[in-house]
């Protein structure tokens, strides 16, 4: 098992877990709820820990799959969306191993909410190939991700994010995203994509 997924299940089954139940993304709402609102279809929420983001997108009408590493998050997350009565399928599966861990593909909608930015390089490599691979053409994209030296983890520049996604991608729009921060401790950006067909 990788360090960083020793360090994940230590963080949940501690209840060290700072990212949890933070706010949604106002970008996520606006793609959701907003005045030109995608219409649902199927989604894929990557690193959806504890399920806020996969529930949220199931109330209004998506067809879900979430998916992350660590078990104890995957648990929490499918009790409360038992609980809010949503169907999500919640699926243990890597970020970088989409494929291999046979999460799908045609996903219309793309959300990460605080992956990328931890990553190692090669890690993002993969993770950009899976993301593209079980990408529909014309897929939306949506990545909440904090700046280097903002937070206790490595963070990802807005350069590095456009170059990686460059070839495959265009993309639509990027700005502050306070979606992740619980008290306001740390830049966030997000950035959202659609996939060239």
């Amino acid at each position: 098992m990788s360090s960083k997924r020793l360090l994940f299940n230590a963080m949940y089954r501690l209840g060290i877990t700072p990212w949890d139940e933070h706010p949604l993304a106002p970008r996520l709402l606006e793609l959701i709820e907003g005045d030109a609102a995608l219409p649902p279809g199927t989604a894929l929420d990557i690193g959806c820990g504890t399920g806020d983001s996969s529930i949220y997108l199931a109330r209004h009408g998506w067809k879900v799959t979430g998916v992350d590493f660590v078990p104890r998050a995957l648990d929490k997350a499918r009790a409360k969306a038992a609980a809010k009565r949503a169907a999500v399928d919640f699926a243990h599966a890597d970020a970088t191993r989409l494929r291999a861990d046979g999460v799908g593909t045609d996903f219309g909608l793309i959300v990460d909410n605080g992956c990328l930015h931890g990553m190692s390089d090669d890690d993002r490599d993969a993770y950009v190939r899976e993301v593209t691979a079980v990408a529909a053409p014309g897929a939306r994209l949506l990545i909440v991700a904090v700046t280097p030296g903002s937070f206790p983890v490595r963070g990802i520049a807005q350069a590095d994010v456009e170059q990686r996604f460059g070839r495959d991608w265009e993309l639509l729009s990027t700005g502050h995203d306070q979606g992740l921060s619980v008290n306001d401790r740390f830049d966030a950006r997000s950035y959202l994509f659609a996939r060239r067909s």
